[in-house]
Formats: structure tokens, sequence, C-alpha cells
């Protein structure tokens, strides 16, 4: 009879120790999708190892897709909001619509969305953003670097304007369609993101 009470007990505390681990989603593209990687290797792989070091008690949902878009992530998003109920948001989005050459004006929209959709839900937001390659003219990646700057001002959250800084320069780095980092760059990614995330993961103090 002990043993039937200790098991049910048991029963009834696993789905509220896992309920109470805060998640921390990434929504992006290629570039946190681990695209023509191992995606064991990946930052986002790296960052939940990282998480353990630093003991800090979080479940990672990659939501990455390789080419997608500020609107393909716009529609995912209520979904993956309602399924997960994160505390943290990636929003890795905005490099696809830039290579597309599409409007800027609908990039700042969307982004408007989904920073205010995962704020609405009770999410903490991390906005990142990349810089273009230099052919699409300094006049458009001046601007596209801009809508993320604005994006973030406006809703006041934190933003890393270049998460391949350091990295897209490098040749090295890169794979060999000159978009994507390779494997040896994705430590540097984490690297470039983490001072800016790390606050977002730890619990204010009162």
């Amino acid at each position: 009879m002990i043993r039937l009470l200790l098991i049910a007990a048991l029963s009834l505390c696993a789905p509220l120790t896992l309920a109470a681990t805060p998640t921390l989603l990434v929504l992006g593209d290629s570039l946190s999708a681990g695209y023509g990687i191992d995606r064991e290797r990946s930052w986002v792989r790296l960052l939940e190892q990282r998480l353990e070091q630093e003991a800090l008690a979080y479940r990672t949902v990659n939501a990455s897709v390789s080419g997608e878009t500020t609107a393909g992530g716009l529609t995912r998003l209520p979904a993956l909001l309602e399924r997960h109920r994160p505390a943290v948001v990636i929003i890795e989005l905005g490099a696809n619509d830039g290579l597309r050459g599409l409007s800027l004006e609908r990039l700042r929209a969307n982004l408007d969305a989904l920073i205010t959709q995962t704020q609405a839900s009770g999410s903490r937001v991390l906005l990142l953003g990349v810089r273009l390659p230099p052919n699409y003219g300094a006049v458009y990646t001046d601007r596209f670097q801009a809508v993320f700057r604005e994006a973030a001002a406006a809703h006041a959250i934190p933003l890393v304007a270049e998460m391949l800084r350091g990295i897209a320069e490098n040749r090295a780095l890169m794979q060999a369609d000159g978009l994507h980092p390779t494997a040896a760059a994705q430590a540097r990614i984490l690297d470039n993101l983490w001072p800016t995330l790390h606050p977002l993961l730890v619990p204010p103090r009162h």
C-alpha cells in the first residue's frame, strides 16, 4: 500500500517539475537551424550545453526552419507560444527577407508583430540581426540593419545587431555559399549573443 502511494505521489510530481522548468524558444531560419552542419554542433545546441554549465534550468526548443522569413515565422508563432509557453524567445528572422529584396516596410511590420505577440504572451524577447552581403548595395543594406535597431528600440527589447560579427567577413568560417557559417563558427555566434541573452535568463533580484 505504501509503495502504491509513493508511486502515485511521484507520478503527480513529475509533471509539476517539468512545468516548472522555463522554456527558451528559438524562432529562426537556417542560421539557427544548423544548415549544412551537424545540428549537434549548431549554436543552439551549444547554448543548451552552456545553460547546463551555468546551472540555468531552461528547456530549449529550436523552432528554426531553413528558408524561413518573418512572414513565415509570424504564421507559426501563435501555435508555438500556445504549445510551449516560453519564458524567453530569441527571434532570429529577417535575413531571408533581405536576401530576397523584400519590402523593408513589410519587414518592420512583421518584426513589430512578432515582438508584440511574444511580449503579449508574457515572454521576454531577444532580437538578432545580420548584415547583408555588400552586393545588395550600401543604401539597402544600411536601411536593412536600421530596421532591427528601430524595432528593438520601439519595443524596448535587447538587440544583437550582428550575430555573425567577426564571422561573416572571415571566409574560413563561412561555408562555400558565403551565407552560412561553418561548424567552427558556431561557438563564436554563441559568444556574440551570450552577453545580451544572459541577463534575460537570470531572474531579477528584488
